[in-house]
């Protein structure tokens, strides 16, 4: 066989991502705070971007200008703004009509110079309002409002790390210790409790573990009591020791803290050599002391869940969907900008960048506003297909997929999938995350209509939470209330949903409720 080369042509198809279709998948699947930041970012990036009000979006929608200004600029320039459809090709990477509308009248590439020189210009202050400003030139007057600033009253919580470096440097001189200390303060969690083995910690920093014990066996008197324990029961035992609590039948007690939360009681009795009233006395001790006492300085700031879809009823009985408008970002393309910028350029490199720029900020703002309007799509749907649980709670919660969604609005499950992701809806029943009304289905006993499984859950907590001492069910027992409910369900199935609600078993339950009858006696 002779190897020679020549040309072949070939007509095929394939999925091409330009960076815009890339960018308008990516907006979907953000949430509120962090498609705020990638608006920031695009706006220090973009200089014909620029935030806008609400009121300044409604004006410039409707605002009927000149396109002569912008028509020498933009030729040439093509940006298609409709039925841009995702082909699902063979990796299954995918989603279909992400952009299918038709933009020109919601956001026109008209030159909108009445509103641009509107937002460039200062708004008029109110009288009747004063920001304190300050004051460079007097700053020794600290109690005038000239000088006033917030950052001079603003305060930062003192993080554990910090806390427990500045006992470091006080308590311990020796450099070497020093460091194996900065090291092991590394290693502590936002709960106080030591992460990791001492055996790596002495090998990379190539001592020995004799030098790391020693150091973190002084390191564990300082403040808070219990910091920098290994596991539950040494943290205890360190705030018992403090308290010259921790005699041998305490020591004993925490060696087998496990019995504890079983409720055990008749082992830790035998395992102690106390009698009731002892361990009962040594129980109460150890519920006074704290668990996790890192978590008293400054951690992670968590910031609060904020809806992205409101839910409300309607006055003919339906419901009510809008979006929260205070998550939805307001730019505007500054054509005014563009048009004076573009006629002064004169390289083809300066041309092309103003160019990039112009097309990127159309996209940019058409792409906010499709995902806007294709979350709105994907709740309406979800309210529909969940009414009943609007109108009567969780236990009326329908089995709901995907698929079922994306067929109602003819959309790709993919697209459904990017959109349900971190985004929160607001209901009349609270605060849900949009997947959760996603549940797979149970059959039905009688051939009827599916249960989902939230409302099993449900259903199973309910049970639970009606036992007595006397009446403490086992899974049997509760596949059999179940069963006679008409929901099919396998023994496994609600072992496995007790267990995801960190529900302990039939046996730990009727401990806890016998321990708490007995300390009920008591008092």
């Amino acid at each position: 066989m002779v190897l020679s080369p020549r040309l072949e042509l070939r007509q095929g198809q394939s999925l091409v991502l330009t960076p815009q279709l890339q960018q308008a998948i990516k907006l979907l699947q953000l949430s509120n705070m962090e498609l705020t930041a990638y608006v920031e970012t695009e706006l220090e990036r973009n200089p014909l971007l620029e935030k806008a009000e609400e009121e300044d979006l409604s004006a410039a929608r409707n605002q009927e200008t000149d396109r002569g200004n912008v028509e020498a600029a933009t030729e040439g320039e093509e940006i298609r703004d409709n039925e841009l459809k995702f082909v699902e090709n063979d990796s299954g990477s995918v989603a279909e009509e992400v952009l299918d509308t038709d933009f020109d009248n919601v956001y026109s590439d008209e030159p909108r110079a009445e509103t641009i020189e509107r937002l460039a210009q200062p708004k008029e202050a109110d009288p009747n309002w004063s920001m304190p400003t300050i004051n460079s030139s007097s700053s020794s007057g600290a109690g005038s409002s000239a000088d006033f600033s917030f950052e001079s009253i603003l305060s930062r919580d003192i993080t554990l790390a910090e806390h427990l470096t500045e006992q470091l440097n006080i308590a311990i001189v020796d450099p070497a210790k020093r460091m194996i200390g900065l090291h092991l303060i590394d290693r502590v969690d936002e709960s106080g409790y030591l992460a990791g083995n001492l055996e790596n910690v002495a090998a990379r920093l190539g001592t020995s573990l004799e030098a790391i014990e020693a150091t973190l066996k002084e390191m564990q008197r300082f403040d808070p009591s219990g910091i920098m324990a290994r596991n539950l029961s040494e943290c205890l035992a360190l705030q018992l020791a403090e308290k010259d609590r921790l005699d041998p039948a305490m020591q004993a007690l925490l060696d087998n803290i496990e019995l504890l939360a079983k409720h055990d009681l008749a082992g830790l009795r035998e395992l102690c050599g106390v009698d009731q009233e002892d361990l009962s006395d040594m129980i109460a001790e150890i519920r006074e002391l704290n668990p996790k006492p890192g978590l008293a300085f400054g951690s992670i700031v968590v910031h609060p869940v904020v809806p992205d879809v409101f839910i409300r009823e309607a006055p003919d009985g339906g419901w009510h969907v809008e979006l929260n408008s205070e998550t939805l970002p307001k730019v505007l393309v500054n054509n005014i900008y563009y048009a004076k910028v573009s006629k002064t350029a004169r390289e083809a490199e300066d041309k092309e960048y103003l160019s990039q720029c112009y097309a990127d900020a159309n996209w940019l703002v058409k792409s906010l506003d499709q995902r806007a309007r294709t979350i709105l799509k994907v709740s309406r749907e979800i309210v529909r297909q969940q009414d009943a649980f609007f109108a009567h709670g969780v236990q009326h919660l329908r089995p709901l997929n995907l698929k079922i969604v994306a067929d109602a609005i003819s959309m790709h499950e993919s697209t459904v999938s990017r959109v349900t992701s971190n985004k929160y809806m607001a209901t009349p029943r609270g605060v849900f995350e949009l997947k959760y009304f996603f549940t797979s289905a149970i059959a039905s006993m009688q051939g009827g209509e599916a249960h989902s499984a939230e409302a099993v859950r449900h259903r199973i907590k309910e049970l639970i939470a009606d036992e007595t001492v006397k009446t403490v069910l086992s899974d049997n027992k509760i596949v059999s209330l179940l069963q006679s409910s008409g929901i099919d369900i396998a023994r496994r199935t609600v072992a496995k949903y007790r267990e995801a609600m960190n529900i302990p078993s039939s046996v730990q339950r009727r401990r806890e409720k016998k321990a708490r009858l007995s300390e009920e006696s008591r008092v």
